[in-house]
């Protein structure tokens, strides 16, 4: 799974034109990619309205805003970014993280920005 990051929805489209509350995001863009078997690739672009000191990140797999700080030190698990009763674990090169469940499955996710 992709995640795109953008501070300024001026390039959006017609989404962008509404005004957003602050603290929340919503998700513009999602395409998902289900050619290879037992996989599937999402890509995923979310706007948000954050506060002074926070930027657009994922708390429980959702969108949020949350501490710049997190993103500045790429500590990702800081966020929370996992579901409920999943494992969060920094990918070796801090480029992302995974999800793990008890039951094996993997969920991985690349921050691209």
């Amino acid at each position: 799974m992709w995640f795109h990051l953008y501070r300024s929805s001026a390039a959006l489209s017609p989404a962008a034109a509404r005004q957003l509350a602050v603290g929340t995001c919503e998700i513009v863009m999602l395409n998902r990619d289900s050619s290879v078997p037992r996989r599937t690739i999402a890509r995923q672009t979310a706007r948000c309205a954050c506060r002074r000191g926070q930027i657009a990140g994922t708390t429980r797999a959702r969108p949020a805003c949350v501490d710049a700080r997190i993103v500045r030190s790429r500590q990702w698990c800081e966020m929370a970014p996992c579901m409920e009763g999943e494992v969060c674990s920094l990918l070796f090169n801090r480029s992302g993280w995974t999800c793990t469940r008890g039951s094996g499955r993997i969920k991985t996710v690349t921050v691209i920005y």
